[in-house]
């Protein structure tokens, strides 16, 4: 089988009749690929039914419109020399009405090579990195800023002020057992909606969510910065 598309041969699509390929089919196949549908019989019977009849390749429609993995008993005979592919069904009934329309519909069979470097998981994982070093550099500079501010209004405030708000600077969060607890269960509850609401509007929803919450962490430091210079907040109150 070829490796790229350009070098695929285009082979003229025929229907099976019966639709299942579990007998030996009436038309008269030479070389083409057959379309047959899923059923009455394993994938192995389909498969040496049509390479026995003749056909270069067999497409089965699935019954489902989600792809399946066909598998063959440990019995069964496995000397197939023909391509076997399955279609969903959304695809399947797609290319059965064009024929019934007496279009004519041809198919190429390529098996891709894979690189010994996806160049798609090189580029996920630069992303990776280069978002975490990208979120650590806006965290030290923003961190950065807000000192400097900090330094700036509180150059001229009283002692019993700077104690204050340097009390407040651990950078430490104390979390209890209890905390703990919640989290997980909350996080495990989040795992499992993801898992069981996984659809398109879901994913939408996840998206806004988090840029919302993207948006609110870099910009939170200089608005309150602003809010602070404006006299809203006391210098002390992030601090």
């Amino acid at each position: 089988m070829e490796s790229k598309e350009k070098h695929a041969n285009h082979t003229r699509l025929a229907l099976a009749d019966p639709p299942d390929c579990c007998s030996k089919p009436r038309n008269q196949l030479t070389g083409e690929v057959i379309l047959v549908h899923r059923g009455n019989c394993s994938f192995t019977v389909k498969a040496n039914v049509a390479e026995e009849a003749g056909a270069s390749a067999i497409l089965i429609i699935n019954n489902q419109t989600e792809l399946f993995k066909m598998v063959c008993e440990s019995d069964a005979d496995v000397n197939i020399k023909i391509p076997a592919v399955m279609l969903p069904q959304d695809a399947g009934s797609n290319l059965e009405n064009y024929i019934n329309n007496n279009t004519r519909v041809s198919v190429a069979f390529y098996s891709p090579k894979r690189p010994a470097v996806d160049i798609a998981e090189v580029f996920l994982w630069l992303m990776a990195v280069g978002t975490i070093l990208l979120a650590s550099y806006w965290s030290a500079w923003t961190a950065k800023e807000v000192a400097i501010e900090q330094d700036k209004l509180l150059k001229d405030a009283s002692e019993e002020f700077l104690q204050v708000g340097s009390a407040g600077s651990s950078g430490f969060v104390d979390i209890n057992t209890m905390s703990a607890v919640l989290f997980v269960v909350f996080a495990s509850c989040f795992l499992v909606m993801l898992y069981k609401l996984m659809s398109f509007w879901f994913v939408e929803v996840l998206v806004v969510l988090f840029c919302i919450g993207g948006v609110e962490v870099c910009a939170f430091p200089h608005i309150f910065v602003c809010l602070v210079q404006c006299g809203l907040f006391p210098p002390s109150f992030y601090w």
